[in-house]
């Protein structure tokens, strides 16, 4: 099999891959159009090889394969760094959203309205929390 109509038939099988995530909402829209794009840039290059060559020479690179190689280098570094910042968030978030939850808690517990059935020991509330 060629090397262009396997590069072709992995973005079609990205895309209908994508589409399904999609389907089931197991992708956020936000990541599937980035991951579409890349789809649609991948499948023509499978067809039309001769593009990428004439895209790598207009850049000043030696070989498309150069071209390629470096671009998915730079894709998995954003992809990368875009995850670190959304990790970055949500750690930033689950801490505030803890604190919130332990805030309400001890004053529940301060004010007797806390159910008997949990006990501030078992719900992580400490006891300076309580007594503050």
């Amino acid at each position: 099999m060629q090397l262009s109509v396997l590069t072709s038939i992995t973005g079609l099988l990205v895309l209908g891959y994508i589409l399904e995530l999609l389907r089931r909402q197991q992708l956020r829209e936000k990541y599937a159009a980035i991951w579409l794009v890349i789809g649609l840039l991948v499948a023509p290059i499978g067809f039309v090889p001769d593009l990428l060559d004439s895209t790598a020479k207009r850049l000043g690179v030696a070989s498309g394969a150069s071209l390629v190689l470096f671009a998915g280098i730079v894709l998995i570094l954003l992809v990368s760094l875009h995850l670190s910042w959304e990790a970055s968030r949500l750690e930033a978030e689950t801490r505030t959203l803890a604190e919130d939850v332990a805030l309400i808690r001890a004053h529940l517990v301060q004010h007797g309205n806390f159910p008997t059935s949990q006990r501030p020991e078992d719900s992580g509330v400490t006891e300076a929390q309580v007594n503050s």
